[in-house]
Order: structure tokens, then C-alpha cells, then sequence
């Protein structure tokens, strides 16, 4: 009985602790970004397709080895970028981490190819950072990548 209440309450402090509702933080929904995220890949020749989740990717490269699921580690290299085309983040050398610890969009995408893939994901907002933003990258903010799955656990 203890165990089923601790887990009940261990659920209601993850849930209630999200902060959004309390912060006033209003994530801006994928579809009113449609127009800014088309016009992004037509402005930098992706030749892109929508994902139901409304993210825009580009399959550069299907891969051929193992598909990633959401609870596989994989390793990858990739330049993340603003809509200006500035850099905020690169890898050449393969970077490590379990698929279920990134944002949406490449919870997303990455499993859309395979080991040796290469992919370009064009990002609403919502799937990325939403209304909290992470460092360098500001709330709301739409965000390119483009992704090499190099290996797949």
C-alpha cells in the first residue's frame, strides 16, 4: 500500500511541477508556424515533408543499419540552427544520449531513419523548446538541424 501511494504521490509532484500553467507560459501551436516553417525550407532548398506531429523534415539519407526507438541510445553529429541561418550548435565529433531525453522534434525524426542516416528537421517550436527556450535559444523559437545518426543501442 505504501508503494502505490508513493507512486501516486511521486506522480501528482512530477505533473503539478511542470511550471507552464503557473509561469503563464503559452506554448504557440505548430500550426500557426506552418507558413514561417514552409517558407524556411523553400528559402534553404529542403525539400521537406510534414510529419502529422507538424514537424517539416528532409530525408537526406535513409541509412541502413538499426532503427532507434525512443528508448535506444544513439550517437549522432549535427549543426542545430536559427531561422537566420546562425549556428547555436555543432558536433563533428558523434555525441551520446538516450533518444527519450531530447526535445519532441527529434524524439520525432531521428527514428524516421537508420544508422548511417543523415536527416534535416525543420522544428516548430512547440516540438523544440516551446515556451521556456533553452539558453542561446529564445521561447517560441521554430529550429533547423541537420542530423547523421552515426550509431544506434
Amino acid at each position: 500500500m505504501k508503494s502505490v501511494f508513493a507512486g501516486v504521490l511521486f506522480f501528482l509532484l512530477v505533473s503539478s511541477g511542470c511550471g507552464k500553467k503557473e509561469s503563464g507560459c503559452q506554448p504557440v501551436p505548430v500550426t500557426s508556424e506552418k507558413q514561417q516553417l514552409e517558407a524556411y525550407c523553400q528559402a534553404n532548398g529542403i525539400n521537406y515533408q510534414v510529419h502529422t506531429s507538424g514537424l517539416f523534415y528532409e530525408i537526406v539519407d535513409p541509412g541502413s543499419g538499426s532503427s532507434p526507438s525512443s528508448s535506444s541510445t544513439v550517437s549522432v553529429v549535427y549543426t542545430g540552427k536559427h531561422f537566420n541561418n546562425t549556428i547555436f550548435d555543432s558536433r563533428a565529433n558523434p555525441i551520446s544520449f538516450t533518444l527519450s531525453g531530447v526535445i519532441d522534434g527529434w524524439k520525432i525524426g531521428i527514428p524516421l531513419i537508420k544508422k548511417g542516416g543523415r536527416i534535416k528537421l525543420v522544428i516548430p517550436s512547440a516540438l523544440a523548446y516551446s515556451c521556456t527556450g533553452n539558453g542561446g535559444i529564445a521561447p517560441n523559437e521554430p529550429l533547423f538541424f541537420d542530423v547523421t545518426l552515426t550509431d544506434v543501442k
